[in-house]
């Protein structure tokens, strides 16, 4: 483990840099809107895609971190790291609809929308889950606790009846069983796991370990590790492709993506965003994909922008605005 490296990182992460984020130019065929969580300057801000221009910016909440977007896409639900709220907005002008408290210390952070139209979002300073029904209506919430430090980030089930957690102080990933609230199964997965994503059809659960180099596919049910890829440095986060064939890890420290082919779970080639020696003042850290799987939106976070990569190529298309330091993500198209 790079305590040095990660102290560095850990504090080039939470210094803002100043200056505006650059415009970035148009892209033929592109459509939709990025949706991105600034967390240095408290903002959330709406990005089109067809122009790469910035068009809406508003106040948002204290720290705000992951986004997650309606199934209908016309709302965004933002999790505010700094406090203890989900704050939901609409994304035609990002006007604030409601915000539902989820309790004394909550800090929530990683947030999922479900398919089933209710929201899941991880509360780390009560190390605890919140399943919030109906977010729109009634906004009931039910908490489950983990019992792990840093409940960090979170994947749900297609059928909503588990959900799995990586819990950074503990070094560990918890499964919650919310239809019957059995008591959580954890399982230690190498050194400070964060990254975490479900494949599409349920059947295997991928997590980065940032302090291993690692990442690892778990039998989702039985939580046992089935294999081990190595990644760049620093894998902060996962995501896999909306088709489940490829997932990729943002490799902070490096300032690449490894890409990982889902059918033989090995790493089969790595995408340069930025050099080693940029890496640092960029810190990259979220990533998402878009809806089509073409494009790989990367959050630079101290460096104020958004790097759009496309995945066939591997190629850096544009950098889109990332205001106050852009780091939760989410795109419509």
């Amino acid at each position: 483990m790079r305590t040095l490296g990660l102290l560095g990182l850990s504090v080039a992460a939470c210094a803002p840099v100043a200056g505006e984020a650059p415009s970035a130019p148009a892209q033929a065929g592109v459509s939709g809107a990025l949706f991105v969580a600034g967390k240095f300057e408290n903002r959330l801000a709406k990005v089109d895609l067809a122009t790469g221009e910035q068009v809406v910016s508003v106040e948002s909440c204290a720290n705000p971190h992951e986004l997650a977007t309606s199934p209908d896409d016309r709302y965004v639900a933002l999790a505010c790291y700094g406090g203890t709220t989900v704050d939901i907005f609409r994304t035609s002008d990002l006007g604030r609809i409601t915000s539902i408290d989820l309790g004394e210390n909550a800090r929530p952070h990683g947030i999922i929308w479900h398919a089933n139209g209710d929201l899941f979002a991880t509360a780390e300073g009560r190390q605890s889950i919140f399943w919030i029904r109906d977010p729109l209506s009634k906004a009931e919430t039910v908490e489950y606790g983990t019992g792990k430090r840093g409940t960090h980030m979170v994947a749900v089930a297609p059928s909503a009846n588990h959900a799995w957690t990586t819990d950074l102080g503990s070094k560990t990933v918890t499964r919650v069983d919310l239809k019957t609230r059995r008591a959580p199964l954890s399982v230690e997965v190498g050194e400070e796991p964060e990254g975490i994503a479900l494949s599409p059809d349920g059947k295997t659960l991928w997590v980065s370990a940032r302090g291993s180099d690692k990442a690892f596919a778990l039998d989702p049910q039985a939580m046992e590790i089935r294999q081990e890829v190595d990644t760049g440095d620093f894998p902060l986060r996962i995501a896999i492709r909306p088709q489940g064939d490829f997932a990729v890890t943002s490799d902070l420290a490096d300032g690449g993506l490894t890409v990982i082919d889902l059918a033989s779970g090995k790493a089969v080639r790595s995408i340069a965003v930025s050099s080693r020696e940029e890496a640092e003042a960029k810190t990259q850290v979220t990533i998402i994909w878009s809806p089509d799987g073409k494009r790989i939106y990367v959050a630079e976070t101290t460096a104020n922008t958004i790097a759009e990569v496309d995945f066939a190529t591997g190629k850096v298309l544009r950098r889109l605005p990332g205001e106050g330091g852009g780091d939760g993500m989410a795109v419509i198209q």
